[in-house]
């Protein structure tokens, strides 16, 4: 798909989705000139290209001319497997108040459930809102997913204390985050749902700004 294009796609069904789109009363012009496309019904003025004029459409033109973003095999896959991702940076986190040492790693992972704990409860009102066809059936791939703790991972994690868990927790939550951008970044280029393309953006801004925290404190 060519960007450009793509991007005044996503701007129209942007201004169309808003409602920012200007509905006139169709009465410009005594002789009927104006109304001519409406036939006298309201009119939709559709932002133009970047630099070029705008257009007035019918409501029924200005319908069929909105990109449509119905959710594709991508964005459901995101969502299901970035739900239960999560799960596992909140189960991580869980474990800092307990057994940190530092507390900056303290801070970092109270931020990292403030944050996360509602984008779950976003995702899971997505995929009630849009159930994936024969989903239900995928929970054998959790381990495969980018950046998830093993199990035996998630055990030293448990039973550590201290500098050891600091140590532990920022070096398997950068992997988690890197894992976590690299989901994102293939729903942003494969999905088509505008509501996904925005929690996927999210996710990208908000983990890699904690990556260079950790990184840091490292």
């Amino acid at each position: 798909m060519d960007m450009a294009n793509a991007l005044v796609g996503r701007f129209l069904g942007a201004a169309l989705a808003a409602g920012l789109l200007l509905t006139l009363t169709g009465c410009q012009g005594g002789d009927g000139g104006s109304r001519a496309a409406g036939e006298g019904g309201p009119m939709v003025i559709a932002p133009g290209k970047p630099g070029g004029p705008a257009r007035t459409l019918s409501p029924e033109q200005a319908a069929k001319e909105r990109p449509d973003d119905s959710p594709n095999a991508a964005d459901h896959a995101y969502v299901r497997r970035m739900v239960e991702h999560h799960r596992q940076a909140l189960a991580m986190s869980a474990l800092a108040p307990g057994r940190a040492s530092a507390e900056g790693v303290k801070r970092l992972a109270e931020r990292i459930a403030a944050a996360q704990g509602p984008e779950i409860g976003a995702m899971e009102k997505w995929l009630s809102r849009y159930p994936a066809p024969g989903a239900g059936g995928e929970a054998h791939d959790h381990a495969a997913m980018p950046g998830m703790a093993t199990e035996q991972q998630l055990a030293e994690l448990t039973a550590a204390k201290g500098a050891d868990f600091d140590r532990l927790f920022l070096g398997l939550m950068t992997a988690h985050h890197e894992g976590a951008l690299k989901m994102a970044g293939e729903a942003l280029a494969q999905g088509n749902n505008v509501a996904v393309e925005e929690m996927a953006t999210e996710v990208v801004a908000t983990q890699s700004a904690e990556i260079h925290r950790m990184r840091a404190m490292g």
